[in-house]
């Protein structure tokens, strides 16, 4: 019987180490301030935009918290895409003047809502015009420069309407999925060790 559940367990680890890896959510985070505007400024403000792709769902989730704005906000939105990863400006990609109901005139506030990609209504009209006036390449181009690190997340405020704080979204760290097959063998194996010696 205790050989059975071993070559179980085994087999079980040997599949979940095998298994090809789906993307189902991917993260994105951006730390916002001034110094990261283009170009740079004095701005106190400080903020966390997180972004989460469902793949599977086909779904972005947008999650944000902002404080220390000198003035009252006009403006958020995510900025796509620049030329190269990390710098530079670029037109706006998503609704405008701001996400649907993210928190407005004032100097600190949270945000999370959830989106589905081919919504146009999550989109700036401009950027679905560049995108040849295509929904699919709109969300396409997004995704795209999402995961190459040329899109940015901006806060525009009344003193600073050009944004007063912004930050480029990139890949949030997560453990990798051979990592976690290994943390389950390995704890498959203290349970065996435990059963073993009751």
């Amino acid at each position: 019987m205790k050989r059975v559940f071993v070559v179980s367990l085994l087999a079980l680890g040997l599949f979940a180490l095998s298994a090809p890896a789906q993307a189902a959510l991917i993260t994105y985070q951006a730390f916002l301030s001034g110094a990261n505007e283009s170009p740079p400024n004095g701005s106190s403000g400080t903020g966390l935009a997180i972004v989460v792709v469902d793949t599977i769902a086909d779904t972005i989730r947008i999650e944000a918290t902002f404080s220390g704005l000198s003035t009252p906000d006009q403006a958020a939105h995510i900025h796509c895409c620049t030329a190269v990863p990390g710098t530079g400006t670029a037109g706006v990609a998503t609704a405008v003047p701001a996400f649907p109901g993210f928190p407005l005139g004032v100097t600190a506030g949270t945000y999370d809502n959830t989106f589905a990609l081919l919504d146009p209504a999550f989109y700036n009209p401009a950027f679905i015009t560049a995108q040849n006036s295509s929904i699919t390449m709109a969300r396409a181009t997004l995704l795209a420069g999402l995961a190459a690190g040329t899109t940015y997340f901006n806060i525009h405020t009344t003193a600073v309407p050009g944004g007063e704080i912004r930050g480029f979204l990139t890949a949030a760290p997560v453990p990798e999925p051979v990592s976690l097959s290994l943390l389950g063998l390995g704890l498959a194996g203290v349970a065996l060790r435990r059963r073993r010696r009751s």
